[in-house]
Formats: C-alpha cells, sequence, structure tokens
C-alpha cells in the first residue's frame, strides 16, 4: 500500500541560513520521484523533513492526507535507507531484512516467513543465512532495500544509496531499484545528484537549486525543455552561447550571439517571458549537432577541429569557435566507417533550431 506526500509551502531554515525555500509539491501515490541537485541544494533536508528527522520551519508535511506535525521517524509511515547502508555485520542476511520485525515482537518463524519471501522479491533466495559480509555491494544494496520494506512503509526515502558503488553495478542497480518499486508499488521519494539515475527511474523530477526547485518534470520534458538556465546546464551537457535577443516570434527566438546569429526555441515551460533586447542563454546539445550538408545556412557555425575521443560507442569531438575561449562538442554514434576528419581541420556545423534552446540569461550550474 502507497501513499501521497503532499509538501506544503515548506520551509527548512538553520539559524539565518534557509536550506529550503517555499517548497510546494505533490508526490502521487506509487510513484518514483526524485530530487535532483548538486550538493548543499537542499534535497536531503527535504528527505529528513518527510522522514520526520527535522520539524519544518513553515509548512506542513503531509502523508496519506495527514498532517505529519508531532509524529516522530518511528511513528510515520516512511522506511529511509541511508547512503551508507548501516546494515548490521554480526547479523545474517535475514534477520538484519527482518530485524524491524523483531522489534515489533513478531516471532522468529514468521520474520523468517517474511525474510525469505524479501528475499525471493529481490532476487536472492536462498541467501538468507549468509553474513551481510559475504554478499557484493550490489546484493547489499538489495538487503538494505529488503530490510527497509520489511517494515511495510508507505513511502520508502533512499538517499543516494548508490553512490558507493562503481559506474557498472550503478547503473545494473537502478533497474533492479526500478524494477523493485514496480513490483511492491509504494512510493519511493529518491536523492541524487547523479543525473543518469535521477533521468533512468523516476516518473518525475525534482531539480532543485539553493534550497529552491527550479523545474518539476518527467526526465523527457526535463532533459528536452529546461525551464531556466541552471536546470538546461545541469542535467545532461550542453553547448552554451551567450548573446542577446533580436527578435521573437511563434516560440522562436533571434539570438544574436559570438559565432552568429542563431535561431532557437524558447521552451512553453520557461520561468520568465523572453523578450527582444533582453540577454538570453542559448543551449544546444552535444548529440544533436552535426556537420553542415550543402549550403545550409539556418545555424551554421565555422569551426576548427581540436580534439577527439573515443569511447566505443560514440565519438566526441571538440571544436574551437572564433571570438569564444571555450570548446563546444559534437556527440557521433560509431556506425563502424572510416573518418576522415583531422585536428585543425576547418568545418562548418549545423545545430537545428528546433532542437536549440534560448532562455533569458540566468544563474547557470556550476562548470
Amino acid at each position: 500500500m502507497s501513499a501521497d506526500v503532499r509538501l506544503e509551502n515548506v520551509s527548512i531554515k538553520f539559524g539565518s541560513f534557509v536550506a529550503a525555500r517555499d517548497i510546494d509539491l505533490t508526490i502521487a501515490g506509487g510513484e518514483f520521484f526524485s530530487f535532483l541537485g548538486p550538493s548543499g541544494c537542499g534535497k536531503t533536508t527535504i528527505l529528513r523533513a518527510v522522514s520526520g528527522f527535522l520539524k519544518p520551519s513553515e509548512g506542513r508535511v503531509l502523508i496519506g492526507g495527514q498532517d505529519m506535525a508531532g509524529y516522530g521517524p518511528n511513528r510515520r509511515p516512511t522506511a529511509l535507507i541511508f547512503q551508507n547502508l548501516a546494515l548490521f555485520p554480526l547479523m545474517t542476511v535475514w534477520e538484519n531484512i527482518a530485524f524491524a520485525l523483531e522489534v515489533k515482537g513478531v516471532k522468529a518463524p514468521q520474520r523468517r516467513k517474511k525474510a525469505d519471501e524479501l528475499l525471493e522479491l529481490i532476487a536472492l533466495t536462498g541467501q538468507g543465512d549468509k553474513m551481510v559480509g559475504e554478499l557484493s555491494g550490489g546484493q547489499r544494496q538489495r538487503v538494505a532495500i529488503a530490510r527497509a520494506l520489511a517494515a511495510e512503509p508507505k513511502v520508502l526515502l533512499l538517499d543516494e544509496p548508490l553512490s558507493a558503488l562503481d559506474l557498472k553495478l550503478r547503473q545494473h542497480m537502478r533497474t533492479e531499484l526500478r524494477a523493485i518499486q514496480q513490483r511492491v508499488g509504494i512510493t519511493f521519494i529518491y536523492i541524487t545528484h547523479d543525473q543518469g539515475e535521477a533521468l533512468t527511474m523516476s516518473d518525475h523530477v525534482a531539480v532543485m537549486r539553493e534550497g529552491v526547485i527550479e523545474q518539476v518534470g518527467d526526465g523527457t520534458s526535463i532533459y528536452d525543455s529546461p525551464g531556466t538556465p541552471f536546470v538546461a546546464s545541469f542535467v545532461g551537457e550542453n553547448n552554451l552561447f551567450r548573446g542577446k535577443v533580436t527578435a521573437v516570434r511563434d516560440g522562436m527566438a533571434e539570438v544574436e550571439t559570438n559565432v552568429g546569429r542563431l535561431s532557437a526555441r524558447i521552451p512553453d515551460n520557461a520561468v520568465e517571458v523572453l523578450t527582444t533586447g533582453d540577454d538570453a542563454h542559448v543551449f544546444h546539445r552535444p548529440e544533436s549537432l552535426r556537420f553542415a550538408r550543402g549550403d545550409e545556412a539556418v545555424n551554421r557555425i565555422s569551426a576548427t577541429i581540436v580534439n577527439e575521443e573515443f569511447e566505443g560507442n560514440f565519438w566526441q569531438v571538440y571544436f574551437e569557435v572564433a571570438n569564444s575561449d571555450k570548446v563546444i562538442k559534437m556527440s557521433m554514434v560509431n556506425d563502424g566507417s572510416s573518418s576522415e576528419r583531422t585536428i585543425g581541420q576547418r568545418v562548418d556545423l549545423v545545430c537545428d533550431p528546433s532542437l536549440t534552446v534560448a532562455l533569458r540569461a540566468g544563474p547557470l550550474a556550476a562548470e
């Protein structure tokens, strides 16, 4: 059984420092919801307010429609998985999983039965009598999830639980975690600074900056239609061009930049209106940049190849452009064909206006 979570104008202050400001958000029951942002942006603070370890300075936290004011962590329908997992090394796997049931006074046979059911759920059938030190990192991660689920929470809170794993295991575990969430059907609230985790697993993502939610949406809308320059520069990679708006019409902007005039789409969800004369940031993703064909004129950029990096499935090609001290990047799928590119070669590039985004100039993610 799941429950929705409502954050109603929540602010959290430590003295004069505001860790979270005016958070107004509803997380639907049964969804996988992620808070994404750099370290110190306030995402873990919000998680602690939902779990009951922090009291909001202002506003209310409601779970399943019930105001949680006055309810401590042990009285809330939540379970929290910490970054370090905090498994008990002197207990077997099944004893770790069933610990919450032992605290509640459930007898050993019932505890073991529940632990075995959860071991099957997390694909560790028959591993219950092992010590946790005998398990791999990914297996320990799943045991921590099973231990949290044993308490039958309506909301499971996860604070960067995959951060200590190596890349391949982290990629595998995010698939496993999403599959487990879909099987149990309860609300997952996930904290991460890893964009791949958030975009891959989540039904919705809230991108945070300095205690404020900048944008909420599904992965596709967050990636393709960023509402602020911070979201555009934080989520995924983008080539950035600065300039001034010379015209706006039909949801498109013409921006005079250091590489010439660029035509770009203004997202419908842009937080600030973009008008003629505004300073603007123009963003174009490396995978959408391509070499110009023939006499294409719109968004044509003259550049010089300065470096290439081979990543197996992709080539990353880097370019210098006139009047800029920054390189721009193109991501090209490795299709097995031979390349005639050379370092120092002059080329023309094109960025499709529909795949280029213009936003009023504003704060950017740290570069």
